[in-house]
């Protein structure tokens, strides 16, 4: 249940909200009227997060700079089925709530339209219209060649030294030539409020920082796998706790997510600078 509220929220202390709540009601609704426990709790879950989605758009109109997921670093209980990466994750955020919804009950948790037509109040024709919509414009978003965890680590290991010691050869080496990186400090902390797109734009980013990482270290805290990509947890300038996440493409970096609103990283322990 935190996993679809999860995907549906993009934090997951709002999805733990959601369960809280949908296990209240669980306890107190009639067992003789629930057949189905996993889709009785399934479209409490939805619709609680439809919910709070409205609310959460109108916020997400007002912030500062570009708006990333809250990073989940290496979950424990990865489902193989689940193939939601981080840029996925993304690309959710571009679909209508109702669109969002029936593609991850249907495609990712394998409710069937009835179930769908329950939890989004509409009809099951409607849902498959909604599901097939959502599945064209993610598409393109899904991995075409799933990165091993091995590989996807000696791909960040190599990133983080490459950009740290200011070898912009060898940065250029791992980037592909549409590279775009996005930045989410949320108004918190120092980012680049809107993203860099083309790999010249973000080798000149990369170039300007070195002085920065020359004068002050980044702290490499650990590689880690953050929302089915590889990346790394570091400590910059100013005791700044950042989450990387790294978007591989035939062995190149498509796409570089930088997290590091305060408020998004409360939840990796063991990772603050004490």
């Amino acid at each position: 249940m935190i996993r679809l509220a999860y995907r549906m929220l993009g934090s997951i202390a709002d999805a733990e909200d959601v369960v809280q709540d949908a296990y209240s009601r669980w306890l107190t609704a009639d067992p003789a009227c629930i057949r189905e426990p996993a889709a009785f709790l399934r479209v409490i879950v939805t619709r609680l997060c439809l919910n709070q989605l409205k609310s959460a758009r109108r916020l997400r109109e007002t912030y500062i700079g570009p708006w990333l997921p809250e990073p989940f670093v290496d979950p424990e209980d990865t489902d193989p089925a689940d193939d939601i990466t981080l840029p996925l994750m993304i690309a959710l955020e571009r679909l209508s709530p109702l669109e969002r919804a029936a593609f991850l009950l249907h495609d990712v948790f394998g409710a069937d339209f009835s179930e769908v037509a329950q939890a989004i109040d509409r009809t099951p024709a409607a849902c498959r219209q909604l599901a097939s919509r959502a599945r064209t414009h993610l598409r393109r978003e899904r991995p075409r060649f799933a990165v091993s965890r091995e590989h996807g680590l000696r791909i960040a290991a190599a990133f983080y030294a490459a950009s740290r010691s200011g070898d912009m050869a060898a940065l250029q080496a791992m980037l592909t030539e549409d590279v775009i990186a996005c930045a989410d400090g949320g108004g918190k902390v120092p980012a680049t409020v809107t993203p860099l797109v083309g790999i010249d734009a973000v080798l000149r980013r990369h170039a300007e920082m070195a002085g920065d990482f020359a004068r002050v270290p980044s702290q490499l805290r650990r590689y880690a796998i953050i929302d089915g990509v590889p990346g790394f947890l570091t400590v910059e300038m100013g005791g700044i706790v950042q989450v990387t996440a790294l978007h591989v493409q035939d062995d190149r970096i498509a796409a570089i997510y930088v997290t590091r609103n305060p408020d998004k990283l409360k939840r990796i322990p063991g990772d603050h600078p004490s």
